[in-house]
């Protein structure tokens, strides 16, 4: 199965971003979008997300599905606690006992146990971001929109979160679509890695990374192959 996107024409503060544009997105796959700052990444994750309409053109297969995002801030509640974040987006149909259940599997998730009572404010800003990861997933969403959330994080934290979004997705296989402008993020998330060109958007290369997440190093051979093209297409 497939979502598309045809004959997509969007502009934005006088910008042409996309002339007569088309993308398949396979769903149970994480899709990750390289390009160019102002290229309408962000824009398109908007029309997908129906926080923006295209000016002309087709979505389908978005039409009935619930979508979450994670942003490059957490956005989490500061007034409840990382379980409360949580559990908040689950929905209140569940009965209390198994919606606490449920936070509790994710917070394990991503290793966040100890912490499941502090608040935000306490937390550092890669654990705030676990959150905000294991929020996404808890919300009963078909599709998880990610713009950009590594980016003010060092490699480490970037590692470690990649790894905590990596164990959840394994465990529940949602559509997601991954914007970066980080080519070493999009090598050790995505299953699969769309080029843009600069405005209007043209598709450069699609490159699939068959690789399983928890065996992948940005020092091997094949990533090293896969991380030159992308740069050659990136120009």
């Amino acid at each position: 199965m497939s979502l598309q996107i045809k004959g997509l024409n969007k502009e934005y503060d006088g910008i042409t971003l996309y002339r007569d544009f088309n993308i398949v997105f396979p769903e149970s796959t994480i899709t990750c979008i390289l390009g160019p700052s102002g290229c309408g990444k962000t824009t398109l994750l908007n029309m997908i997300g129906k926080i923006l309409p295209p000016d002309t053109g087709e979505l389908i297969g978005f039409e009935d599905k619930a979508i979450s995002y994670i942003f490059q801030e957490p956005r989490l509640l500061p007034w409840k606690t990382v379980e409360g974040n949580i559990e908040f987006v689950i929905n209140r149909e569940i009965p209390v006992k198994e919606r606490k259940e449920i936070t509790g599997q994710f917070i394990q998730l991503v290793e966040l146990e100890d912490f499941a009572n502090f608040y935000p404010n306490k937390l550092s800003g890669g654990m705030r971001q676990r959150v905000s990861i294991a929020r996404a997933f808890a919300y009963s969403s078909d599709i998880i929109l990610m713009d950009e959330p590594l980016k003010a994080l060092d490699i480490t934290l970037k590692k470690n979160l990649i790894q905590a979004f990596s164990r959840i997705w394994q465990s529940d296989r949602r559509t997601v679509i991954f914007v970066t402008h980080d080519v070493d993020e999009a090598l050790l998330l995505s299953n699969e890695i769309v080029v843009f060109s600069k405005a209007p958007v043209e598709i450069k290369l699609r490159q699939k990374v068959d690789i399983p997440v928890a065996n992948r190093s940005l020092e091997s051979n094949s990533l090293q192959k896969i991380k030159r093209s992308l740069l050659h297409a990136l120009g």
